[in-house]
């Protein structure tokens, strides 16, 4: 997505849950390599959010192309999975089926992407030269160039399902405004990542379900590292993500939709990098008044 900042696709909720999305570019940056997309399925009582981050370097010139692919298709495989999670709800007996479709998605998704970076680089090759049968004449597709990381989660009042593939971040802000990192693994990867350009990649996505038997969380939050890379250790961003979550139930979250691209602009001329951050916070009467989306 290009210029200063472009809000992801939002719907204001009617059931459960309420949905924010920004995205800007690094300081000094052309274009972004990021990309974000939500959806509010079924009346507002599921919820889809995802974001991707194209690797950018020289090597991977194309990777704004390939992380626009890994969100659309993540949706486009989620909708229909999350309509199924509504309908399954506190089921259980529907749940192991649920589970077994979650661990099929990251390879329908990834097969998606795969298809739409070969059509690209068959009509225009990454290497310049013609691509001919076989892979003679153009060495072969380079998908490489196309690399990109992806998050994605699946959220209604009853559970929550999230993938990801290489860095970034999703923060799950519980009722006593803890927030529980499930996908973490540590550290920052610095700039070695996993990637969607890799070989079977579904295999090195990482995946977590969890079904809420105390109700609904306040909020779910997705964001590229370009905003964890903003603050000067882990708590600071953790700080943030309770933060927005306090200001959507104080304020509303049309408020904090309103602010989003303002707080990334400040947290990307610390990073340097592109930043994206999504959210789905738990409809409340606060939450749903204040200004129109």
């Amino acid at each position: 997505m290009s210029g200063p900042s472009t809000p992801a696709r939002t719907e204001a909720a009617t059931g459960g849950w309420a949905i924010v999305g920004a995205t800007v570019k690094g300081v000094g940056k052309k274009y972004s390599q990021d990309s974000c997309d939500t959806l509010s399925v079924a009346q507002g009582r599921a919820a889809v959010l995802t974001v991707a981050d194209g690797h950018g370097s020289a090597a991977h010139f194309r990777s704004d192309l390939g992380s626009r692919w890994a969100v659309e298709e993540f949706t486009a495989c989620a909708e229909g999975f999350a309509r199924e999670v509504v309908r399954v709800g506190a089921d259980a007996t529907g749940w192991t089926g649920l589970r077994a479709e979650a661990r099929r998605l990251p390879q329908q998704v990834a097969h998606r992407w795969r298809e739409r970076a070969l059509l690209h680089d068959c009509n225009s090759p990454a290497s310049g030269g013609p691509r001919l049968p076989g892979g003679a004449g153009g060495g072969g597709p380079d998908l490489a160039v196309y690399g990109s990381t992806l998050i994605g989660a699946v959220l209604t009042e009853r559970m929550l399902f999230c993938w990801q593939l290489g860095d970034g971040d999703i923060v799950l802000v519980d009722a006593d405004g803890v927030p529980h990192t499930p996908l973490s693994t540590g550290p920052d990867m610095g700039d070695e990542t996993d990637s969607l350009c890799e070989p079977e990649p579904w295999r090195k996505m990482r995946t977590h379900w969890q079904p809420f038997t105390a109700g609904a969380p306040p909020a779910v939050l997705i964001s590229t590292d370009g905003l964890s890379k903003s603050f000067a250790d882990h708590q600071g961003f953790l700080d943030f993500a309770t933060g927005v979550t306090e200001r959507a139930a104080d304020q509303g979250v049309p408020a904090v939709q309103a602010q989003l691209a303002d707080w990334l602009e400040r947290a990307a001329k610390y990073s340097g990098d592109d930043t994206t951050f999504v959210g789905a916070f738990a409809a409340t009467a606060k939450a749903e008044k204040g200004s129109a989306w």
